[in-house]
């Protein structure tokens, strides 16, 4: 019994068979776990860019869109709210945008703006990122000297109509400007940078 000879080729085609059904398994079994990695297609559309008619907005009034899971707050200045932005540039933290680059370069200008009545800003208070109210109007409920733009009510930040943060806040930063572009005179892409047709 001790000198039984073993049988080699039957030996190598155990081995073998054995190796490919372990293969296949190993297969089987790495498609769905690789596959379940992958983006869903929920997913890479909610990371998409998103288009706005921006031509409903009245002046002096706001819509909110949607990109990427947060709220794009989008402000047709109206021609008082831009004369207010040149006169409180002492009671900002960061008025000259040199601090912290919270928008595109194309932005990177006193209305933080491709058209300076169009002001497109991520609604994420820069401090622990709750959602700002937005006090567009001068003055109300925030006090004579207002001149208008957000305010948090978790920690009190605030921010002027171009999304800078007012000195005092609990906020470190301005507000992100995403990146944008025109596709025309009334739709806005958010979600790709370029200044389109402006």
């Amino acid at each position: 019994m001790a000198n039984q000879e073993v049988d080699q080729s039957k030996r190598k085609f155990l081995i073998a068979a054995t190796s490919v059904a372990g293969g296949v398994a190993v297969a089987a079994v790495a498609v769905p776990f690789v596959t379940s990695m992958l983006p869903s297609e929920r997913a890479k559309a909610a990371g998409a860019p998103v288009e706005a008619d921006i031509s409903k907005i009245e002046p002096g009034s706001m819509i909110t869109v949607e990109w990427r899971g947060k709220p794009v707050w989008i402000v047709n200045r109206n021609k008082e709210m831009l004369d207010t932005l040149s006169k409180h540039d002492a009671s900002l933290s960061d008025p000259k945008l040199e601090v912290v680059s919270q928008q595109p370069d194309y932005c990177n200008n006193a209305a933080r703006a491709i058209k300076p009545n169009i002001m497109v800003l991520v609604g994420i208070c820069t401090h622990l990122g709750c959602s700002p109210s937005p006090k567009l109007q001068t003055g109300a409920d925030m006090g004579a000297e207002w001149p208008g733009g957000f305010f948090c009510p978790c920690h009190g930040s605030k921010f002027d109509l171009a999304g800078r943060v007012f000195k005092g806040s609990p906020a470190p930063i301005n507000l992100v400007v995403p990146p944008h572009k025109y596709l025309s005179d009334s739709i806005l892409l958010i979600g790709e940078d370029g200044k389109g047709a402006a």
